[in-house]
């Protein structure tokens, strides 16, 4: 199979004059444990900058006061939680019944490893007919069981590093370092995903098409950077954009906002926090080039 390679970012559906927060798409963050609270901040903060018109994050009870007083744009729902201060796959219904409203969600950062996080990944992966973002922990909460899994009611864009990249596909760092376009297309085309290949020249691909992005820097190698990352694709997911589409843009968005904040804070200065700040500066930057 040939692959269609992308280099035009995709158009932003129109904002019409009489919008209300409804129009632009709702999106639930599940997100956060003891001492994870600031990947649940990021997240929330990376779809509100994204544009998403409400946006939802769930947390465990333990650090929601953490986590909503961090930001007044976004809701908290607090979310059932283990011993070790998790979310509890006991907040399946709660999630479940909270999705049936939403445009969009995004699982996994900051969650921490259990049992409990694995039965909770699988059951949304498979049966939430939203589209939906997996970062971090849920990708870990996936390896080892993805061939098990029935395929996806909606879109799913899954967005590894390397490392856990080569987790999901059992494998080491330097061999998906070496071969990322070809193992990310076959792992598209194998589990019917769009997969976000994070590092030096993210890629986008859902098995069809492949896009290397250009944006970014090493600045960004900074803990928190892909969990803004993770609530901004949600964001555009819940504003009508297809998850390639909203998968490409957001890379190219979330690497322009680290180009910005380099020039501002240099990057050795900059911080993952630093990245939603700087996001109205990449949309500038979209817009002037789309034209």
């Amino acid at each position: 199979m040939s692959i269609e390679r992308v280099t035009q970012l995709p158009s932003l559906p129109e904002r019409p004059r009489d919008a209300h927060k409804g129009t632009f798409g709702r999106v639930l963050i599940a997100a956060g444990s003891r001492g994870m609270s600031g990947a649940a901040c990021l997240a929330g903060r990376g779809a509100l900058r994204g544009g998403a018109g409400l946006v939802y994050v769930a947390v465990p009870p333990e650090i929601l006061p953490v986590v909503a007083a961090a930001e007044p744009s976004y809701l908290t729902i607090p979310l059932a939680e283990d011993m070790e201060g998790r979310i509890a796959d006991t907040s399946l219904d709660i999630i479940r019944i909270r999705a049936a409203s939403m445009s969009a969600l995004a699982i996994g950062p900051g969650w921490g490893r259990s049992e409990g996080v694995k039965i909770l990944t699988a059951d949304l992966y498979t049966q939430i007919r939203q589209p939906m973002v997996l970062d971090a922990d849920a990708l870990n909460a996936l390896a080892g069981q993805l061939d098990e899994l029935s395929r996806p009611h909606a879109g799913r864009v899954l967005t590894p590093h390397p490392g856990e990249f080569a987790r999901l596909i059992d494998s080491d760092i330097a061999t998906v370092q070496q071969n990322r376009e070809t193992l990310s297309v076959e792992f598209a085309q194998r589990h019917g995903v769009v997969l976000v290949l994070k590092g030096a020249g993210t890629i986008v691909t859902d098995g069809k098409r492949l896009a290397v992005n250009p944006t970014g820097n090493p600045g960004m190698a900074t803990g928190g950077t892909g969990d803004v990352l993770t609530g901004l694709v949600a964001a555009l997911l819940a504003q009508g954009l297809e998850p390639f589409e909203a998968a490409q843009l957001g890379v190219w968005l979330h690497g322009m906002a680290g180009d910005c904040a380099a020039g501002e804070h240099t990057q050795p200065g900059m911080i993952a926090s630093d990245l939603p700040e700087f996001l109205p500066a990449a949309w500038k930057r979209y817009f002037t080039e789309r034209g």
